[in-house]
């Protein structure tokens, strides 16, 4: 089977069902050996920032010396983005081969597995296959249902700022939010804790004390900013200095995060040197998050797609530009709450341009800007993101202004494209 004809495979089946139960998963992963459980996992939960929180944990485990396969979704670009071992993506061969055994187990079963379940399992296989030293698997979807959480010893489980979104599948509250997530706290494992409000906190908590398992909660009172600029930024953390080039006060959020998660490893004998920790939260790379592709005008990228990441991609607009009028070059998926996003954005927004991103669940243009008249701002619609990103710079090089796609990570990728970074 080529790689065409397996993620053709993998692609033809429903990416999640209404059953979101984890015996089909732990059927597939039986059939294969059971892959994950010849794995050392940290899994990672979290409405926003578990994806930057990922990649750091990668780049700075690699950078301890270990051979790190990570885990996580969606791609920008191509499939292959979503594993990757020591920042390598799956190689096409590789990729094949691990999609025709899952293909084999799955058409062997009675209830066909989600295209979902079958690409976690064809990430564990390979990460098995490659004998890695450690592996970070992103949360798809929730956490207690899952695929990934299929993990029955993580070395730790880190939970990420939890807020309101995929609220139709997982609870319209916070502690509802939070319950699911928590529930890939498993019996004696560690537990690192983004600070968050207290409901969802207590909701931690709780079920910490039930697993018997040992919670440790960063303390952004703790992050002193040294520099931030579109270069990077440089902050302490409990008296350590580091620097990342991500940008956003919510990265150095993500990142106090980490380092609390390696104090944990460190507990438990993985060899992880300061010099290690600070290089690999200096070397890593993680796109599409208030990402500067271009400067002249400015343009940027943030793949934020719900209320939380809006309020931080308008609080960096007018922390990093505060002298400039704002184009937003915005998409939006029909499932998320446009509404919420955009009432938020628009306090810093000046001006609208309206694409659509790639995905059967976009929201179409011209339905998007009808719901952008409210504010009475100037509005564009474009048919297509090429269009989106002329007209956006044409503006911004008239009227001296900077440029900021965001609303969607689906269209991401193309975006980045444009401006040849594959």
């Amino acid at each position: 089977m080529t790689v065409e004809e397996a993620l053709q495979y993998i692609n033809s089946s429903a990416w999640f069902d209404d059953t979101r139960d984890l015996s089909r998963m732990q059927t597939l992963l039986d059939k294969l050996g059971n892959p994950q459980e010849k794995l050392k996992t940290i899994h990672i939960a979290g409405t926003n920032g578990k994806g930057s929180c990922a990649a750091m944990t990668a780049s700075v485990l690699k950078a301890a010396g270990y051979k790190t396969g990570l885990f996580t979704s969606p791609y920008l670009y191509r499939f292959h983005e979503r594993m990757q071992i020591n920042g390598q993506q799956i190689g096409d061969e590789a990729l094949s081969t691990c999609i025709t055994k899952v293909r084999s187990a799955a058409e062997a079963m009675e209830r066909h597995p989600t295209a979902f379940e079958m690409m976690t399992a064809t990430a564990f296989l390979w990460f098995a296959k490659e004998s890695c030293d450690i592996t970070v698997i992103e949360v798809g979807l929730g956490g207690r249902l899952d695929a990934t959480n299929v993990i029955q010893k993580p070395e730790a489980a880190v939970i990420m700022n939890i807020g309101l979104d995929h609220t139709g599948i997982l609870g319209s509250t916070i502690p509802e939010i939070a319950g699911e997530k928590a529930r890939i706290i498993k019996p004696g494992c560690d537990c690192v804790l983004y600070q968050q409000g207290e409901e969802a906190t207590e909701v931690i908590r709780d079920f910490c004390r039930q697993q018997k398992a040992a919670l440790h909660e960063a303390d952004f009172a703790q992050i002193v900013t040294e520099f931030d600029s579109l270069e990077g930024q440089v902050f302490s953390y409990r008296g350590e200095t580091y620097a990342i080039p991500l940008l956003g006060a919510f990265q150095r959020r993500n990142a106090a995060v980490v380092i609390e998660l390696v104090r944990v490893l460190r507990n438990r004998k993985w060899k992880i040197s300061p010099e290690a920790l600070e290089h690999g939260l200096y070397a890593v790379s993680w796109p599409a998050r208030f990402e500067v592709l271009a400067d002249d005008p400015y343009f940027v990228l943030d793949g934020g797609h719900n209320p939380q990441c809006a309020q931080e991609v308008a609080e960096n607009l007018m922390h990093y530009f505060p002298e400039e009028k704002h184009i937003l070059l915005v998409g939006v998926l029909r499932d998320k709450d446009a509404r919420a996003i955009f009432s938020i954005l628009n306090e810093a927004a000046d001006e609208y341009i309206c694409i659509k991103p790639n995905s059967s669940r976009a929201l179409e243009a011209r339905e998007l800007a009808e719901l952008l008249g409210q504010f009475e701002k100037p509005v564009t619609v474009c048919e297509t993101i090429e269009e989106g990103i002329y007209r956006a710079q044409q503006r911004a090089k008239e009227s001296c202004r900077m440029v900021c796609a965001t609303g969607s990570l689906y269209m991401a990728g193309e975006i980045r494209a444009c401006f040849g970074c594959y």
